[in-house]
């Protein structure tokens, strides 16, 4: 990450909690830069979700609203959150059906500590990028319907479609720093 952001980079994103827990005290001196949860987040990690984080691009519900919200009562400072939309029917993708949007941004309004900046999807995985245009495509137009600015989406094998269809963030992990280990 230090690496990475010698050459410039300054939003990175974090799949895992508890991994950027451990990380995070190494990453001091980075002036500027921004973490983002991209990995789902459950409601009992949502405290600490807040307390790393800048941005948590996985919301899916009013009730991680309100934790994660409740999570930054007392401190001077706003979270953004972006709303997972799931547009597939894999069983293994989490996110909000797009009729939940209405009721998510609602949610967020009456939140203190929350901006509610956009949408995000993971489409299903396909080595043709063609096939997940479609996916973009669409939350691009969700995004649109609901006047939302930021669209998380696009990864290391997709971003080109995604950018094209709108992309203001993409998540090339894989691409900067290589596959993850396979767990032992």
């Amino acid at each position: 990450m230090r690496e990475a952001y010698a050459a410039g980079l300054r939003t990175f994103g974090e799949n895992y909690v508890q991994e950027f827990a451990a990380k995070k005290p190494e990453l001091g001196g980075l002036g500027g830069a921004q973490f983002h949860l991209i990995g789902h987040l459950q409601s009992n990690k949502a405290r600490q979700a807040a307390e790393l984080f800048d941005a948590v691009e996985t919301v899916d519900s009013t009730r991680l609203l309100e934790r994660l919200d409740s999570a930054l009562e007392g401190q001077n400072r706003a979270l953004d959150v972006l709303f997972e939309i799931k547009l597939a029917e894999e069983a293994s993708k989490t996110g909000a059906a797009p009729a939940e949007i209405p009721r998510l941004l609602e949610a967020a309004r009456g939140c203190a500590h929350l901006r509610a900046t956009g949408l995000m999807v993971i489409p299903p995985w396909s080595e043709d990028p063609e096939a997940t245009r479609p996916y973009f495509r669409r939350l691009a137009a969700l995004a649109r319907e609901h006047n939302l600015s930021q669209l998380s989406m696009g990864m290391s094998n997709d971003f080109e479609a995604a950018i094209e269809e709108g992309a203001t963030i993409i998540r090339v992990g894989t691409a900067l720093f290589g596959a993850r280990p396979k767990p032992q």
